[in-house]
């Protein structure tokens, strides 16, 4: 098997797929000679530089494509709808940069807090300031988080264990072992001294209603996306101080390339801390990261698992249907599981998932999951196949 890593790859990732039997190709192709040579592999890793267009994706499934997996967080690089119609499955690496972007978070915080870039750039221009850049202290203030993922998660155990702040937070889906007291939204915005957001996506979470609500001398940081925030009532709630500060590590619009100008109108203010979307730029999370993509593709390849894919469920649970399972020991030859599929299919059940594994020399245990449970005349012909030792469901 070959794949493509179109955005290149740390040497540990592509160490994971050599491991794995599978070929990597690092070689950068523009948009026509993506069109041209995707077929040719089995699997395509970009990082936020590829566009993955549905020109692409067809392309692909026209010859050998089966997965397309995304080096981070985000996909929005990668025509999702175009894969999920052509049977390509497409996953993520979320974990990798989890402790990088909680750290940068604690930084954000302590320098909005602080004021150190303040003192740092009058000092680089040779002017020493001191009294007018007095800040406070993040220890025993209360940190709201709405989105309480890996990331919000990660964000309150260092909040907790090295500042003893206080931690509430909102998720549609909590987890109750987080260490995280779960409030309204309301009441975290309203309560926070310091508001981070980490939900993603591109709805906006924080408006003007929202900041309104918010104490005068709170203060946002957002690692999560510009979009989550109304900008405009974010720049108005900002100059009239009516929140204390922003410290911001994403944009609504971000420049394209190194180099580029940055425009945001959030730079004319000086109570906000910005920085270049740094979030898993550590040596660390892009190690992290790359290794993950690498592990969940080849595991993709060689059997069939569904970690981390964004556009099929992980675990057949997650489609919200009461599932049966059906348990059968038999002997581990050929010609066996057809003539399970036969005679589930002539009862008119339909196989959701199914997971077999030697259970000592020359058996196996398959675990058949479903939508449709058994009956005992099922269970009776399956227990009349050759080589069947026995079915229990």
């Amino acid at each position: 098997m070959k794949v493509l890593l179109n955005d290149g790859l740390e040497p540990q990732g592509i160490e994971v797929f050599q491991k794995a039997g599978i070929e990597a190709d690092t070689k950068k192709r523009d948009l026509n000679g993506l069109i041209a040579d995707i077929g040719q592999f089995d699997a395509l890793v970009v990082r936020s530089a590829t566009k993955v267009t549905r020109e692409v994706i067809e392309a692909g499934a026209k010859g050998n494509l089966k997965i397309i997996g995304r080096a981070g967080v985000g996909f929005d690089n990668i025509d999702v709808t175009a894969a999920s119609e052509h049977g390509i499955v497409v996953k993520i690496a979320p974990f990798g940069s989890t402790n990088a972007v909680a750290e940068l978070a604690i930084n954000l915080m302590l320098c909005i807090s602080r004021n150190t870039p303040h003192a740092h750039y009058s000092l680089k221009k040779g002017i020493w300031i001191k009294k007018k850049l007095e800040g406070t202290e993040l220890a025993y203030k209360t940190l709201g988080i709405i989105g309480c993922g890996r990331i919000g998660q990660k964000l309150a155990q260092i909040a907790k264990r090295g500042f003893d702040m206080e931690v509430i937070g909102y998720d549609i889906y909590p987890n109750q072992d987080s260490g995280i007291r779960y409030v309204s939204k309301e009441e975290v915005i309203k309560n926070a001294d310091y508001l981070s957001i980490h939900t993603g996506g591109k709805d906006i979470i924080i408006g003007e209603k929202e900041l309104a609500q918010m104490k005068p001398k709170a203060f946002i940081i957002n690692t999560s996306r510009g979009n989550n925030i109304d900008q405009t009532a974010l720049f108005n709630a900002l100059k009239e101080k009516k929140i204390k500060g922003y410290a911001t590590d994403v944009y609504k619009e971000e420049p394209k390339t190194e180099g580029d100008p940055f425009n945001d109108q959030l730079k004319e203010l000086d109570n906000v801390i910005l920085s270049s979307h740094l979030g898993s730029s550590t040596a660390e999370a892009q190690i992290e990261t790359s290794t993950e993509i690498a592990r969940v593709i080849s595991n993709y390849l060689n059997g069939g698992d569904f970690t981390n894919a964004v556009n099929a469920s992980e675990n057949i649970t997650v489609e919200e249907k009461q599932v049966f399972t059906l348990f059968i020991h038999h002997k581990d030859v050929p010609g066996v599981f057809a003539n399970i599929d036969k005679v589930l299919a002539e009862n008119n059940i339909n196989i959701r998932a199914n997971y077999s594994r030697q259970i000592n020399t020359g058996h196996a245990i398959s675990i058949y999951v479903m939508h449709h449970k058994t009956t005992p005349e099922i269970i009776t012909q399956l227990k009349a196949i050759p080589n069947i030792c026995n079915v229990k469901h």
